[in-house]
């Protein structure tokens, strides 16, 4: 796999079968990073908004069921993304602002983290995020 350094939709593999379909994930091979923790996120409203950045961590999100939008702000470039399909997901690379909004009611967001959980590496505030970008 070629080296990834900005967000980009990864399609994964999408195995058909009349009785449903089959997508998988390895690390290295389909997505940039060494999967260290899986967590998702479930029975949001609609209205929840969800906004932070890592300063660390590459992450891979995926919409298990269901559909949200993810936009992403590098402190120069604004891209949306809307994740609907099970078969693909947003590589979002470390030090990128992300916020998750407009949930289904169905939604479940799976998120494949490159590092274990450490509340330091997490920056919720913006104007933090632009400092520590620059």
């Amino acid at each position: 796999m070629a080296f990834i350094f900005s967000p980009e939709i990864i399609v994964l593999p999408k195995i058909a079968n009349p009785r449903g379909n089959l997508t998988f994930i390895e690390s290295f091979k389909h997505i940039p990073f060494d999967i260290v923790r899986v967590y998702w996120t479930y029975e949001l409203r609609a209205e929840t908004t969800i906004s932070r950045a890592c300063k660390n961590t590459d992450e891979f999100l995926i919409t298990a069921s269901g559909s949200f939008d993810v936009v992403l702000d590098n402190g120069g470039e604004i891209k949306r993304y809307t994740l609907n399909r099970p078969d693909y997901g947003l590589f979002v690379p470390k030090m990128t602002w992300m916020t998750l909004e407009n949930f289904s009611n169905n939604a479940l967001s799976l998120i494949l983290s490159s590092s274990p959980f450490d509340a330091d590496d997490y920056i919720y505030n913006y104007n933090e995020f632009i400092k520590n970008h620059e």
